[in-house]
């Protein structure tokens, strides 16, 4: 297996993702879209999630497509760019067919960045417009590091971020992995040099400088972070995909499987103060469902994506004015 030509999630033929943000917000939104509906389904592990339109992608619910996903900060607030989306998709004609009329649905998941030193102080929210511009300039390349939805994320130690990263298979069906990250626990060992996921890495995407050679790690959870934020302001949201053919079961277990990403690169994990929640998606032919035979090694490809996709977050991160924590590239210059 090796990384698709642009190492992002849009290796997945037929996605597109946008970011929007505004930086004295210190927030934004990240939307993955395609030009067709397409299967998808979610799995929650975090005992704090904020989401809406998630039960649908349960596997026995009625609607089995839908036109975007939604990764936002702003706590409760963000998930009001699902509306700015719905609007977008609204007037390019698309949604859930029911009768004549035409629903767009968007499943979303939030981050708590409420807390990072951004001009809170809106009297009107912002979220709305930035899910709509998000939309409207998603393409096949976007940035990652400070940007869209993890514009305004922080880790236990350090500025998180937004990441993505892809691999092809043997057969070659594309994998492909995007992560907002802002977890409760660290994304680098103690020292803030090495990743948890550089086992994972492939070339020097996230530095090249190799595992920590300490061990015994994973006993250390010192945090930056205010008891606030460190109790109660976290997350890691993420979308993984695939052109595999795959149905809506089996698009959960790969959301299932991509759930060990998380795991291998942010220690703690899956804490009752973190939402983490993975969205699974297919581009593939729902007709040709059944002729999915590698499913298992797409969850696992699924996994190998999240670490590195959020390993790249905190690795691509970029200063800004007021921030709490510092950068990984301004510590390790």
């Amino acid at each position: 297996m090796t990384p698709g030509a642009r190492n992002l999630i849009t290796d997945v033929p037929g996605l597109k993702v946008g970011n929007a943000e505004d930086h004295s917000l210190k927030s934004g939104c990240t939307v993955v879209t395609a030009d067709q509906p397409f299967i998808a389904s979610v799995h929650v592990m975090g005992g704090a999630p904020g989401t809406r339109e998630t039960d649908l992608l349960a596997p026995d619910k009625s609607v089995s497509e839908i036109d975007a996903l939604l990764l936002s900060g702003g706590s409760a607030f963000g998930l009001d760019a699902a509306s700015g989306v719905v609007d977008g998709l609204r007037a390019a004609g698309r949604g859930y067919p029911v009768g004549s009329a035409r629903v767009p649905i968007v499943p979303a998941a939030i981050l708590f960045d409420l807390l990072n030193g951004g001009d809170k102080g809106w009297e009107q929210t912002p979220y709305p417009t930035l899910g709509r511009t998000a939309f409207e300039t998603a393409g096949a390349d976007f940035a990652i590091g400070t940007a869209g939805a993890g514009t305004g994320a922080l880790t236990a130690m350090l500025k998180g971020g937004l990441g993505s990263a892809s691999l092809v298979l043997p057969d070659g069906t594309s994998v492909g992995a995007l992560a907002a990250v802002n977890p409760l626990g660290a994304v680098t060992t103690p020292g803030d040099r090495h990743f948890y996921a550089a086992p994972f890495e492939i070339g020097d995407e996230f530095g090249g400088l190799g595992p920590d050679p300490n061990s015994g790690l994973g006993r250390n959870l010192t945090s930056r972070k205010s008891k606030a934020m460190f109790e109660r302001g976290n997350t890691t949201i993420a979308v993984v995909a695939t052109d595999a053919p795959l149905t809506k079961p089996e698009c959960h277990r790969m959301a299932v499987a991509a759930h060990d990403g998380i795991a291998r690169a942010c220690i703690p994990a899956h804490s009752p103060g973190d939402g983490d929640l993975v969205f699974a998606l297919s581009t593939g032919d729902p007709a040709q469902a059944d002729a999915a035979e590698n499913t298992p090694l797409i969850g696992h490809a699924a996994a190998l994506c999240l670490s590195r996709a959020i390993a790249r977050a905190v690795y691509e991160a970029t200063p800004g004015p007021d921030d709490l924590l510092p950068c990984w590239k301004d510590l390790n210059a």
